[in-house]
């Protein structure tokens, strides 16, 4: 076989009990994709047909609906008698699977980083109303070749739980070893299942051992119900108490004790960063410290949270000390600036014009004006400050939304300051 409908298949990916994955070809775009392609007959089967059936329509309803940068897309679907099979983004990297033993642990602070983004990604799809149901190593994937670098994109989303009336829960799907107390009692399930299988996978990423071990199905999900996990310190010591205490909460069988939101779970795995209880080299900045500083800034308030990554992608951070200058009078400047943390003063011939605390941005003529910014002012440091750069070329490249945002948030920080201004000048 060399063509699945319109698309040139290129080599087999893998191979799994209902489908085979294969890398292929979209003409029309010339991008590389992963096609599954369901085996010949399998949605006949007389045991398990109406369950894979199930599987690969609710898989193929979301085509275009899971637009994230953690979420791998789903481009294309066809299920029907004679062919069955879904498009999706071709991810080149292996899985989280692949480092979820005990003799091939990732870095802590890159396990937390990871689950972060899972939050923001579930979050995503819970706001459009999908429940995963079948988080594990395994479904989410490496979009690169170093496991300690590249981005990760969750798989999988077959067994989701869709928020649609032309959707029904079906029972028996997930891997029991991840599964939550809710979901092993067959219960009616919401995102908080979600929350308890991730808290699963990074206490697997953590120490090498899933939290519950034995046998026999019927033991592992006793085990969910009535037993509680060692502490992940217990088997891998250089694990601070902070991440203890969050994947206890994410994985507490009353889900009234689990936390609540996605919100809350991506604040306190950002908050470990902030109180310095993970270790990251100085003046570097890890990407959940990065994302939820922009996401508490007033500036992004209406930006969604793709379009935060997106600034993430393009933005550059850096610490800088006391009395260090940032912008110089006179100079010509194609970048704006945003104060992460700390304080700043506007100078200009020694007199001081203005302060410029956490959440302030300066230097944004350069992205509004047409040409290159001749800068009206020095701009120096009075503390240790954080300082998140965004050049003008960036900016121009970024994604019309994003830039439409940007624009908007300029408008209310100009409005914000002629007004200050009218103010001063009626005092005098």
């Amino acid at each position: 076989m060399d063509k699945v409908g319109k698309y040139d298949l290129v080599r087999q990916l893998g191979r799994g009990t209902t489908a085979t994955v294969y890398l292929g070809i979209d003409p029309f775009t010339q991008r590389e994709v992963a096609i599954k392609l369901a085996f010949p007959g399998i949605l006949k089967n007389p045991e398990r047909g109406k369950l894979y059936t199930h599987l690969f329509l609710n898989e193929a309803s979301l085509v275009g609906k899971l637009s994230h940068p953690h979420i791998v897309q789903i481009f294309d679907a066809v299920v029907d008698e004679d062919l069955c099979y879904i498009v999706m983004e071709y991810v080149p990297g292996g899985t989280l699977e692949d480092y979820s033993t005990a003799d091939k642990l990732l870095p802590i602070e890159r396990v937390v980083e990871i689950i972060f983004k899972c939050t923001r990604a579930l979050d995503f799809a819970y706001r459009i109303g999908i429940t995963h149901r079948d988080i594990k190593p395994a479904n989410i994937l490496f979009a690169g070749d170093n496991p300690n670098s590249a981005d990760i994109k969750i798989s999988d989303f077959g067994a989701a739980i869709v928020d649609s009336p032309e959707h029904t829960q079906v029972s028996g799907i997930g891997s029991p070893a991840y599964m939550s107390p809710q979901q092993v009692k067959e219960q009616p399930l919401d995102h908080q299942t979600d929350i308890y299988s991730l808290g699963v996978v990074m206490y697997q990423l953590l120490t090498g051992h899933l939290p519950f071990k034995a046998s026999t199905s019927y033991n592992i999900i006793y085990q969910i119900i009535h037993t509680e996990p060692l502490k992940p310190s217990a088997l891998r010591a250089q694990i601070p108490e902070v991440l203890d205490a969050i994947v206890a909460r994410a994985m507490c069988k009353d889900a009234r004790q689990r936390y609540q939101t996605w919100e809350e779970f991506a604040h306190d795995l950002a908050q470990a960063f902030r109180s310095k209880q993970l270790r990251i080299p100085a003046r570097d900045f890890a990407e959940t410290e990065k994302f939820d500083t922009l996401r508490e800034l007033a500036f992004f308030s209406d930006f969604s949270d793709v379009e935060i990554w997106e600034v993430l992608r393009f933005s550059l951070w850096r610490g800088v000390s006391p009395g260090e200058t940032i912008m110089r009078d006179g100079e010509r400047g194609d970048f704006f600036c945003f104060v992460a943390a700390g304080e700043l003063k506007v100078i200009k011939k020694g007199r001081i014009l203005n302060l410029l605390l956490s959440g302030d941005c300066f230097g944004e003529m350069a992205a509004i004006s047409r040409g290159t910014q001749i800068r009206g002012a020095d701009v120096v440091a009075l503390t240790e400050a954080k300082i998140i750069t965004v050049k003008g070329e960036a900016l121009r490249q970024a994604s019309e939304a994003c830039r439409m945002h940007f624009y908007q948030s300029f408008l209310e920080v100009l409005t914000s300051r002629l007004t200050l201004a009218n103010a001063r000048l009626v005092a005098v």
